[in-house]
Protein backbone atom coordinates (compact mmCIF):
# COMPACT_ATOMS: atom_id res chain seq x y z
CA UNK A 1 0.00 0.00 0.00
CA UNK A 2 1.52 3.87 -0.63
CA UNK A 3 -0.66 5.06 1.67
CA UNK A 4 -1.27 3.09 5.04
CA UNK A 5 -1.55 4.26 8.85
CA UNK A 6 -3.53 3.43 11.94
CA UNK A 7 -5.11 6.30 14.02
CA UNK A 8 -5.51 4.85 17.65
CA UNK A 9 -6.87 5.94 21.42
CA UNK A 10 -8.54 8.78 19.51
CA UNK A 11 -13.02 9.66 20.87
CA UNK A 12 -13.95 8.51 17.12
CA UNK A 13 -17.02 10.23 15.85
CA UNK A 14 -19.03 7.79 13.71
CA UNK A 15 -22.64 8.84 11.84
CA UNK A 16 -25.01 7.46 14.83
CA UNK A 17 -22.49 7.10 17.84
CA UNK A 18 -19.16 8.03 19.39
CA UNK A 19 -16.58 5.60 20.12
CA UNK A 20 -14.50 6.06 22.73
CA UNK A 21 -10.47 5.18 22.89
CA UNK A 22 -11.31 3.62 19.02
CA UNK A 23 -8.79 3.48 16.40
CA UNK A 24 -9.10 3.74 12.39
CA UNK A 25 -7.60 2.47 9.61
CA UNK A 26 -6.59 4.53 6.41
CA UNK A 27 -5.35 2.69 2.66
CA UNK A 28 -4.51 4.49 0.03
CA UNK A 29 -6.21 7.67 1.10
CA UNK A 30 -9.84 5.84 2.09
CA UNK A 31 -11.41 4.72 5.00
CA UNK A 32 -10.13 1.13 5.66
CA UNK A 33 -11.41 -0.33 8.91
CA UNK A 34 -12.79 0.99 12.17
CA UNK A 35 -11.91 -0.35 14.91
CA UNK A 36 -10.09 -3.58 13.61
CA UNK A 37 -8.37 -6.02 16.06
CA UNK A 38 -4.83 -4.75 15.59
CA UNK A 39 -3.13 -2.25 13.34
CA UNK A 40 -2.03 -4.84 10.21
CA UNK A 41 1.37 -3.16 10.22
CA UNK A 42 0.19 -0.01 9.50
CA UNK A 43 1.92 2.82 11.01
CA UNK A 44 0.60 3.91 14.19
CA UNK A 45 -0.57 7.80 14.95
CA UNK A 46 -1.68 7.80 18.49
CA UNK A 47 -4.13 10.59 19.14
CA UNK A 48 -4.71 9.90 23.05
CA UNK A 49 -6.87 13.13 24.12
CA UNK A 50 -7.93 13.84 20.79
CA UNK A 51 -11.29 13.65 19.30
CA UNK A 52 -11.56 12.04 15.85
CA UNK A 53 -13.98 13.53 13.02
CA UNK A 54 -14.80 13.81 9.27
CA UNK A 55 -13.29 16.80 7.65
CA UNK A 56 -15.62 19.21 7.73
CA UNK A 57 -17.33 20.58 4.45
CA UNK A 58 -17.92 24.37 3.83
CA UNK A 59 -20.78 25.15 1.21
CA UNK A 60 -20.36 28.48 1.22
CA UNK A 61 -17.19 30.49 2.52
CA UNK A 62 -16.64 34.15 0.84
CA UNK A 63 -13.37 34.68 3.04
CA UNK A 64 -10.98 34.30 -0.19
CA UNK A 65 -12.52 37.51 -1.12
CA UNK A 66 -10.84 39.20 1.60
CA UNK A 67 -7.35 37.45 0.53
CA UNK A 68 -7.84 39.01 -2.11
CA UNK A 69 -9.03 42.41 -1.33
CA UNK A 70 -8.62 42.54 2.32
CA UNK A 71 -8.95 46.23 2.58
CA UNK A 72 -10.75 48.23 -0.08
CA UNK A 73 -8.61 48.92 -3.43
CA UNK A 74 -6.28 47.12 -2.02
CA UNK A 75 -5.65 43.81 -3.99
CA UNK A 76 -2.86 40.56 -3.89
CA UNK A 77 -2.18 38.06 -6.36
CA UNK A 78 -4.46 35.41 -7.05
CA UNK A 79 -2.20 33.06 -6.37
CA UNK A 80 -0.81 33.96 -2.98
CA UNK A 81 -4.86 34.41 -1.70
CA UNK A 82 -5.55 30.82 -2.39
CA UNK A 83 -2.91 29.83 -1.42
CA UNK A 84 -3.31 31.06 2.29
CA UNK A 85 -7.07 30.60 2.13
CA UNK A 86 -6.22 27.04 1.59
CA UNK A 87 -3.81 27.09 4.68
CA UNK A 88 -6.56 28.82 6.78
CA UNK A 89 -9.53 26.38 5.91
CA UNK A 90 -6.96 23.35 6.47
CA UNK A 91 -5.78 24.72 9.81
CA UNK A 92 -9.48 25.33 10.43
CA UNK A 93 -10.21 21.77 9.77
CA UNK A 94 -12.23 22.23 6.78
CA UNK A 95 -11.21 19.45 4.18
CA UNK A 96 -13.42 20.63 1.42
CA UNK A 97 -14.39 24.28 0.83
CA UNK A 98 -16.48 25.81 -1.63
CA UNK A 99 -15.17 29.63 -2.08
CA UNK A 100 -18.37 31.68 -2.41
CA UNK A 101 -17.86 34.53 -5.45
CA UNK A 102 -19.70 36.81 -5.93
CA UNK A 103 -20.54 37.91 -9.72
CA UNK A 104 -22.20 41.44 -9.54
CA UNK A 105 -21.36 43.47 -12.11
CA UNK A 106 -18.43 45.51 -10.86
CA UNK A 107 -20.26 46.93 -8.08
CA UNK A 108 -18.63 45.85 -4.72
CA UNK A 109 -15.06 45.91 -5.02
CA UNK A 110 -13.62 42.33 -6.09
CA UNK A 111 -17.43 41.44 -6.70
CA UNK A 112 -17.53 41.65 -10.11
CA UNK A 113 -17.09 39.33 -13.38
CA UNK A 114 -14.19 39.85 -14.76
CA UNK A 115 -12.54 39.39 -11.36
CA UNK A 116 -14.98 36.53 -10.21
CA UNK A 117 -14.11 34.72 -13.03
CA UNK A 118 -10.26 35.65 -12.95
CA UNK A 119 -10.36 34.02 -9.48
CA UNK A 120 -12.31 31.16 -10.17
CA UNK A 121 -10.15 29.99 -12.44
CA UNK A 122 -6.91 31.09 -9.92
CA UNK A 123 -8.75 28.33 -7.85
CA UNK A 124 -9.05 25.67 -10.05
CA UNK A 125 -5.03 26.56 -11.11
CA UNK A 126 -4.21 26.41 -7.13
CA UNK A 127 -5.92 22.84 -6.52
CA UNK A 128 -2.95 20.94 -7.77
CA UNK A 129 -0.80 22.13 -4.81
CA UNK A 130 -3.48 22.65 -2.59
CA UNK A 131 -3.98 20.92 1.16
CA UNK A 132 -7.45 20.30 0.98
CA UNK A 133 -9.99 20.01 -2.24
CA UNK A 134 -11.21 23.84 -2.87
CA UNK A 135 -14.14 24.25 -4.92
CA UNK A 136 -15.99 27.27 -6.84
CA UNK A 137 -19.20 28.16 -5.59
CA UNK A 138 -20.30 30.96 -7.99
CA UNK A 139 -23.03 33.70 -6.65
CA UNK A 140 -25.22 34.95 -9.11
CA UNK A 141 -26.47 38.27 -8.47
CA UNK A 142 -29.81 38.27 -10.37
CA UNK A 143 -30.08 41.92 -10.96
CA UNK A 144 -26.93 42.02 -13.16
CA UNK A 145 -27.74 41.76 -16.51
CA UNK A 146 -24.09 41.02 -17.80
CA UNK A 147 -23.05 38.07 -15.97
CA UNK A 148 -25.05 34.89 -17.05
CA UNK A 149 -22.73 34.71 -20.13
CA UNK A 150 -19.75 34.81 -17.86
CA UNK A 151 -21.49 32.04 -16.05
CA UNK A 152 -22.55 30.30 -18.83
CA UNK A 153 -18.89 29.62 -19.97
CA UNK A 154 -17.04 29.20 -16.81
CA UNK A 155 -20.62 26.14 -16.37
CA UNK A 156 -19.32 24.73 -19.79
CA UNK A 157 -15.81 24.63 -18.78
CA UNK A 158 -16.42 22.83 -15.85
CA UNK A 159 -15.04 25.60 -13.71
CA UNK A 160 -18.22 26.04 -11.09
CA UNK A 161 -19.00 23.21 -8.27
CA UNK A 162 -22.07 25.00 -7.26
CA UNK A 163 -24.29 28.18 -8.29
CA UNK A 164 -26.42 29.87 -6.32
CA UNK A 165 -29.34 32.37 -6.91
CA UNK A 166 -28.99 35.91 -4.35
CA UNK A 167 -30.66 39.04 -4.80
CA UNK A 168 -29.07 42.05 -2.47
CA UNK A 169 -32.25 44.40 -3.81
CA UNK A 170 -33.56 46.41 -0.65
CA UNK A 171 -36.53 45.54 0.76
CA UNK A 172 -36.48 42.50 1.06
CA UNK A 173 -34.40 38.94 1.51
CA UNK A 174 -31.46 40.14 3.74
CA UNK A 175 -32.29 43.97 3.59
CA UNK A 176 -35.79 44.18 4.58
CA UNK A 177 -35.25 47.77 5.27
CA UNK A 178 -33.41 49.70 2.36
CA UNK A 179 -31.62 51.76 5.41
CA UNK A 180 -29.67 48.14 6.23
CA UNK A 181 -28.65 48.53 2.89
CA UNK A 182 -27.66 51.53 2.96
CA UNK A 183 -25.60 51.44 6.17
CA UNK A 184 -24.14 47.81 4.86
CA UNK A 185 -22.73 49.51 1.55
CA UNK A 186 -21.63 52.71 3.41
CA UNK A 187 -19.56 50.76 6.72
CA UNK A 188 -18.52 47.86 4.36
CA UNK A 189 -17.44 49.03 0.88
CA UNK A 190 -17.15 52.49 1.99
CA UNK A 191 -19.60 53.96 -0.87
CA UNK A 192 -20.54 57.13 -0.58
CA UNK A 193 -24.78 59.03 -0.63
CA UNK A 194 -24.33 59.45 -4.28
CA UNK A 195 -22.86 55.74 -4.81
CA UNK A 196 -25.17 54.23 -2.56
CA UNK A 197 -28.43 55.84 -4.32
CA UNK A 198 -26.95 54.72 -7.88
CA UNK A 199 -26.68 51.61 -6.72
CA UNK A 200 -30.16 50.95 -4.96
CA UNK A 201 -31.39 52.32 -8.41
CA UNK A 202 -29.72 50.33 -10.48
CA UNK A 203 -31.49 47.24 -8.46
CA UNK A 204 -34.40 48.12 -8.67
CA UNK A 205 -34.68 48.53 -12.76
CA UNK A 206 -32.59 45.76 -13.17
CA UNK A 207 -35.00 43.18 -11.81
CA UNK A 208 -36.98 42.76 -14.68
CA UNK A 209 -36.46 39.71 -16.31
CA UNK A 210 -34.08 38.03 -13.35
CA UNK A 211 -36.48 35.00 -13.23
CA UNK A 212 -35.77 34.18 -16.68
CA UNK A 213 -31.75 34.61 -16.56
CA UNK A 214 -32.66 32.27 -13.41
CA UNK A 215 -34.16 29.52 -15.42
CA UNK A 216 -31.81 29.77 -18.28
CA UNK A 217 -28.47 29.16 -15.98
CA UNK A 218 -30.37 26.95 -13.72
CA UNK A 219 -31.17 24.77 -16.88
CA UNK A 220 -27.32 24.98 -18.04
CA UNK A 221 -26.19 24.39 -14.36
CA UNK A 222 -28.31 20.93 -14.02
CA UNK A 223 -27.25 20.20 -17.20
CA UNK A 224 -23.58 19.87 -16.03
CA UNK A 225 -24.25 18.04 -12.63
CA UNK A 226 -23.67 21.57 -10.69
CA UNK A 227 -26.37 21.57 -7.64
CA UNK A 228 -28.14 24.71 -7.30
CA UNK A 229 -28.80 27.15 -4.00
CA UNK A 230 -30.70 29.75 -3.50
CA UNK A 231 -29.60 33.19 -1.40
CA UNK A 232 -31.49 34.58 1.86
CA UNK A 233 -34.99 33.06 0.92
CA UNK A 234 -37.73 35.16 3.42
CA UNK A 235 -41.40 33.39 2.38
CA UNK A 236 -42.49 30.17 1.86
CA UNK A 237 -43.91 31.80 -1.67
CA UNK A 238 -40.04 32.35 -3.05
CA UNK A 239 -39.22 28.35 -1.88
CA UNK A 240 -42.25 27.27 -3.82
CA UNK A 241 -40.49 29.70 -7.07
CA UNK A 242 -37.07 28.34 -6.68
CA UNK A 243 -37.81 24.53 -5.88
CA UNK A 244 -39.47 24.74 -9.06
CA UNK A 245 -35.98 25.67 -10.36
CA UNK A 246 -34.01 23.01 -9.42
CA UNK A 247 -32.78 24.35 -5.99
CA UNK A 248 -31.42 21.92 -3.28
CA UNK A 249 -30.23 24.25 -0.83
CA UNK A 250 -31.62 27.46 1.23
CA UNK A 251 -29.09 29.27 2.09
CA UNK A 252 -29.42 31.63 4.79
CA UNK A 253 -33.51 31.55 5.38
CA UNK A 254 -34.42 34.35 7.31
CA UNK A 255 -36.92 32.98 9.13
CA UNK A 256 -38.06 29.59 10.27
CA UNK A 257 -41.24 29.96 8.90
CA UNK A 258 -39.45 29.63 5.18
CA UNK A 259 -36.53 27.43 6.85
CA UNK A 260 -39.70 24.59 7.62
CA UNK A 261 -40.83 25.40 3.77
CA UNK A 262 -37.92 24.52 2.23
CA UNK A 263 -37.67 21.40 4.51
CA UNK A 264 -40.95 20.18 3.69
CA UNK A 265 -39.73 21.01 0.02
CA UNK A 266 -37.09 18.93 0.33
CA UNK A 267 -33.84 21.77 0.20
CA UNK A 268 -31.54 21.16 2.62
CA UNK A 269 -31.39 24.47 4.78
CA UNK A 270 -28.09 26.24 5.45
CA UNK A 271 -27.00 28.50 8.11
CA UNK A 272 -23.90 30.77 9.40
CA UNK A 273 -21.47 29.32 11.91
CA UNK A 274 -20.67 32.80 12.84
CA UNK A 275 -24.12 33.33 13.58
CA UNK A 276 -24.04 30.60 16.05
CA UNK A 277 -20.62 31.65 17.82
CA UNK A 278 -21.94 35.47 17.96
CA UNK A 279 -25.57 34.58 19.17
CA UNK A 280 -27.21 36.78 16.18
CA UNK A 281 -27.33 37.34 12.84
CA UNK A 282 -25.37 40.29 11.29
CA UNK A 283 -28.27 41.33 9.35
CA UNK A 284 -31.12 40.79 11.97
CA UNK A 285 -32.65 37.46 10.81
CA UNK A 286 -33.17 34.42 12.82
CA UNK A 287 -30.76 33.09 15.00
CA UNK A 288 -28.81 29.64 13.95
CA UNK A 289 -29.28 28.22 16.82
CA UNK A 290 -33.19 28.83 17.17
CA UNK A 291 -33.31 27.09 13.65
CA UNK A 292 -31.19 24.26 15.00
CA UNK A 293 -33.33 23.96 18.08
CA UNK A 294 -36.54 23.92 15.75
CA UNK A 295 -34.95 21.24 14.02
CA UNK A 296 -34.78 23.46 10.70
CA UNK A 297 -31.52 23.42 10.23
CA UNK A 298 -29.50 20.85 7.79
CA UNK A 299 -25.61 22.17 7.60
CA UNK A 300 -23.94 24.99 8.36
CA UNK A 301 -21.33 27.04 6.57
CA UNK A 302 -17.72 29.43 7.62
CA UNK A 303 -19.54 32.03 5.52
CA UNK A 304 -16.82 34.97 6.03
CA UNK A 305 -15.33 33.42 9.02
CA UNK A 306 -14.12 29.79 8.37
CA UNK A 307 -12.10 29.39 11.51
CA UNK A 308 -16.17 29.55 13.69
CA UNK A 309 -16.91 26.64 12.05
CA UNK A 310 -15.60 24.14 14.76
CA UNK A 311 -16.23 25.95 17.50
CA UNK A 312 -19.40 26.97 16.99
CA UNK A 313 -20.58 23.59 15.53
CA UNK A 314 -19.27 22.04 19.27
CA UNK A 315 -20.92 24.35 21.38
CA UNK A 316 -24.14 22.84 19.92
CA UNK A 317 -24.29 19.58 22.09
CA UNK A 318 -24.79 21.66 25.06
CA UNK A 319 -26.27 24.66 23.65
CA UNK A 320 -29.03 23.08 21.59
CA UNK A 321 -29.23 19.99 23.40
CA UNK A 322 -28.22 17.42 20.43
CA UNK A 323 -25.78 14.64 20.25
CA UNK A 324 -22.42 14.96 19.28
CA UNK A 325 -22.70 12.85 16.33
CA UNK A 326 -25.95 15.39 15.26
CA UNK A 327 -23.91 18.28 15.70
CA UNK A 328 -21.30 17.11 13.56
CA UNK A 329 -23.46 15.56 11.13
CA UNK A 330 -24.36 19.85 10.22
CA UNK A 331 -20.68 20.61 8.53
CA UNK A 332 -20.16 17.33 7.54
CA UNK A 333 -22.37 14.24 6.74
CA UNK A 334 -25.51 16.98 5.50
CA UNK A 335 -23.17 19.26 3.51
CA UNK A 336 -22.20 16.24 1.48
CA UNK A 337 -25.52 14.87 0.70
CA UNK A 338 -26.60 18.23 0.08
CA UNK A 339 -24.51 18.61 -3.10
CA UNK A 340 -24.49 14.89 -3.83
CA UNK A 341 -20.79 14.40 -2.60
CA UNK A 342 -21.18 10.61 -1.61
CA UNK A 343 -17.54 9.69 -1.16
CA UNK A 344 -17.01 12.06 2.13
CA UNK A 345 -18.62 13.30 4.99
CA UNK A 346 -18.41 10.75 7.40
CA UNK A 347 -16.21 8.32 9.29
CA UNK A 348 -17.04 4.93 7.60
CA UNK A 349 -15.47 2.02 5.48
CA UNK A 350 -14.81 3.42 2.05
CA UNK A 351 -15.07 6.54 2.39
CA UNK A 352 -12.53 9.01 1.82
CA UNK A 353 -9.93 9.88 4.50
CA UNK A 354 -10.63 13.18 5.09
CA UNK A 355 -10.43 13.61 9.05
CA UNK A 356 -9.90 16.40 11.38
CA UNK A 357 -7.96 15.12 15.30
CA UNK A 358 -9.54 18.10 17.39
CA UNK A 359 -8.14 19.11 20.56
CA UNK A 360 -9.19 21.77 23.43
CA UNK A 361 -7.02 24.06 24.44
CA UNK A 362 -8.72 25.15 27.13
CA UNK A 363 -12.14 26.35 26.13
CA UNK A 364 -11.31 26.33 22.23
CA UNK A 365 -11.77 23.18 20.14
CA UNK A 366 -8.90 23.64 17.95
CA UNK A 367 -7.94 21.27 14.72
CA UNK A 368 -4.78 19.49 15.85
CA UNK A 369 -4.16 17.33 13.03
CA UNK A 370 -6.39 17.23 9.10
CA UNK A 371 -5.69 14.37 6.69
CA UNK A 372 -7.16 15.01 3.10
CA UNK A 373 -8.21 11.77 0.97
CA UNK A 374 -5.40 10.30 4.18
CA UNK A 375 -2.74 12.89 3.06
CA UNK A 376 -1.78 15.26 5.90
CA UNK A 377 -3.17 18.23 5.74
CA UNK A 378 -2.23 19.71 9.12
CA UNK A 379 -0.19 18.91 12.10
CA UNK A 380 0.64 21.40 14.67
CA UNK A 381 3.18 21.93 17.35
CA UNK A 382 1.03 21.99 20.47
CA UNK A 383 -0.09 18.01 19.30
CA UNK A 384 2.20 15.79 21.15
CA UNK A 385 0.54 12.41 20.93
CA UNK A 386 1.78 10.00 22.99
Amino acid sequence: MKNRFYLTGAQVVLPNETLNDAAVLIEDGCIAAIDPVGSQGAAEIRLSGCMLMPGMIDLHCDALEKEVEPRPGVHFPFDFACAQADMRNAAAGITTVFHALSFANAELGVRNNTTAAELARAIHAWQAHALIDNRVHARYEITDITAPPVLHDLIAKGEVHLLSFMDHTPGQGQFKEVDAYRNYLSRTYKKDAVEIEALIADKLAQGEGALERMAVLSTAARAAGIPLASHDDDRPEKIAIVKKLGIVVSEFPINLETAQTARTAGLATLLGAPNILRGKSQSGAMRALDAVIADVADCLCGDYSPAALLPAVLRLPELAGIPLHDALALVTRNPARAVGLSDRGEIAVGKRADLVAVRALGNLPQAARVWSAGVPALALAFDHGD
